[in-house]
């Protein structure tokens, strides 16, 4: 094995983020490798509209626009590339990048990692039974990148791996781990899960944001990762935000569900490893356990689930209710067919004796589906508007209805590792099918630690996030809340307080949706997964907060009965 660490930073954390970023941590400071992570549920159903208009394209085309600038400067430093940007069609961007090079004048090895598209065997492998996906790609480990790198490769591009893949495999390949060094696989997951949102370790969406003194233009992650998996997050010097415990603590817990956290290559132990500082934006994470992975890779299925509309009226000042019971009733009655799903939500942002006129008023939204775009289109479009001067008073609306849209819908899939050819494609095309970990277990509940009770005391009703951080987000329908405390005190509190009850209770809107909680001791963290609250997804907009980014946030503002010795 190679001794000292490998320094991968990352430059991308969705398709859309910062463009300048590649070329930031290319001059910021030194690199190993440098990765991106480009793909999201949405983003799979993005790339799978745009292949179907031309088969040449299905990939992140702004990964090109990067590397225009930044490819011959990556050569220079000795800088390998891996990403995930090839999306549904990593061959064309492989093609694409030495396309590219060829007009720079820059010789560069640009291989690819392809087998994740199911697409061709969706019925076969029984995914065709709600219908037809657009899109179905299982989710890749890391040895296909391994393979590509140790077969020379300055640029690595992929399909659809998981997020923490274009991590591991960089380090994989620098210290020439094994299958089954499941510690150190484990540890570049743990590192790469933290690098893998870009921006959200060094202090993006992060709960305590005021504390971080500078957020203007916060810097990318890096991970420094050990022969034995250990890892130290930073960022290059002089960028902006912050790395510390809290930052990693809070992008640990983005959508990773509870304590076993499964790779294709290895199952994380969360709930084994170790944060500590190690000196000025400097974050070590140690201890982490490894398991062999399940037997089964995760599939991303995505749909085409109809056409969608929406327009929103805007009441304001007294009699909200009445208003937008008579707009309703009107707009119902007006149109000629019933869409098979129509949806009304009043949002009761209005203020009494409001001092603004914007402050006076409440937002009635209205979404309509169905399979049919006649029926959500100029239809229903031409019903809203003519109700204009026929309805309640004050009548307004934040934007003309438009015409029907497409929406997607995903779910998550199930197939048997076996079942998946996995190949790296060289960069003088050499094709190399990469077989599965031959040693597999299949993943089981942890059971919840004991934690001795709180302290008793007086308390004060107080919002939660005055002691508790959180963030949030999406898995197909499911909505993932982390949240963590900064004091054993607090943890012991929080561990007897927050319970999935009492989390219904603050959060109405999972009153009746099954509700799993996770208890992360090392992280002081609580892990919540809520089913069912996102409907089919994000592109189906079933919600007013579609990819669950904000649901943190509101649980923080929730009032609770807190110890006044934990209060700041």
């Amino acid at each position: 094995m190679t001794s000292g660490s490998v320094r991968i930073g990352n430059c991308s954390g969705f398709y859309g983020d910062r463009m300048a970023a590649m070329r930031e941590m290319l001059t910021g400071g030194e690199l190993d490798y440098l990765t991106g992570d480009y793909l999201a549920e949405l983003t799979m159903l993005i790339l799978a509209r745009d292949r179907a208009k031309d088969p040449g394209r299905g990939y992140a085309r702004t990964f090109l626009r990067q590397l225009e600038e930044s490819l011959g400067l990556a050569l220079d430093k000795g800088v390998k590339i891996v990403a995930n940007a090839g999306g549904l069609n990593p061959a064309g961007l492989a093609e694409a990048v030495r396309a590219l090079a060829g007009r720079l004048g820059l010789s560069v090895a640009v291989a690819h990692v392809e087998g994740d598209d199911l697409l061709p065997r969706a019925a076969e492998l029984g995914f065709s039974e709600s219908g037809d996906p657009l899109a179905a790609n299982a989710y890749l480990g890391a040895w296909g990148i391994v393979d590509c790198l140790n077969a020379g490769a300055d640029v690595v591009v992929t399909g659809r791996v998981t997020d923490a893949s274009v991590t591991v495999g960089p380090a994989a390949a620098h210290f020439g781990w094994a299958r089954t060094d499941y510690d150190a696989l484990a540890g570049a997951v743990a590192a790469g899960h933290v690098i893998e949102c870009g921006a959200q370790a060094t202090g993006g969406n992060y709960a305590f944001f005021t504390e971080i003194e500078d957020l203007l233009h916060p810097g990318f992650p890096i991970a420094e990762i050990a022969a034995d998996g250990s890892s130290v997050i930073t960022k290059h010097p002089g960028t902006g935000g912050r790395v510390d415990v809290g930052t990693v603590t809070a992008q640990l817990l983005y959508e990773i569900g509870g304590a076993r956290y499964a790779n294709p290559d290895v199952t994380l132990r969360v709930d084994s490893l170790r944060l500590d500082p190690d000196g000025p934006d400097r974050v070590r994470i140690s201890g982490v356990v490894g398991e062999p992975p399940p037997p089964t890779y995760k599939v991303s299925l995505n749909r085409i689930g109809g056409f969608r509309n929406a327009t929103t009226f805007v009441l304001t000042g007294l009699d909200i209710e009445a208003k937008a019971q008579l707009v309703r009733n009107q707009l119902e009655c007006a149109l000629k067919t019933e869409p098979a799903e129509l949806e009304w939500t009043l949002a009761r942002t209005d203020h009494p004796d409001a001092g603004t006129e914007e402050a006076a008023s409440a937002l009635l939204h209205c979404v309509v589906r169905d399979p049919d775009p006649n029926t959500v289109g100029r239809q229903f479009s031409s019903a809203a508007v003519e109700l204009a001067l026929a309805s309640y008073p004050g009548f307004t609306a934040t934007a003309p209805p438009g015409d029907a849209q497409i929406y997607g819908i995903f779910t998550p899939g199930y197939v048997a590792a076996a079942e998946v050819a996995h190949v790296a494609v060289h960069a003088d095309g050499t094709r190399v099918a990469i077989p599965p970990t031959s040693e597999t277990r299949e993943l089981g509940p942890v059971p919840e630690p004991a934690v001795a009770p709180p302290d008793p005391g007086p308390t004060v009703r107080a919002p939660l996030g005055l002691i508790a951080g959180a963030r949030s987000g999406d898995k197909g329908g499911s909505a993932y809340v982390g949240v963590w405390v900064r004091s054993d005190a607090s943890y012991r509190w929080l561990v007897h307080t927050l319970t999935v009850d009492v989390l219904r209770d603050l959060l109405p809107e999972a009153a009746e949706l099954p509700v799993t909680r996770h208890v992360l001791p090392n992280l002081r963290a609580l892990n919540f997964v809520i089913d069912d609250i996102l409907g089919k997804g994000v592109a189906c907009q079933a919600r007013f907060d579609p990819q669950a980014k904000g649901l943190g946030e509101w649980l923080r503002s929730r009032h609770l009965d807190i110890p006044k010795d934990l209060l700041p």
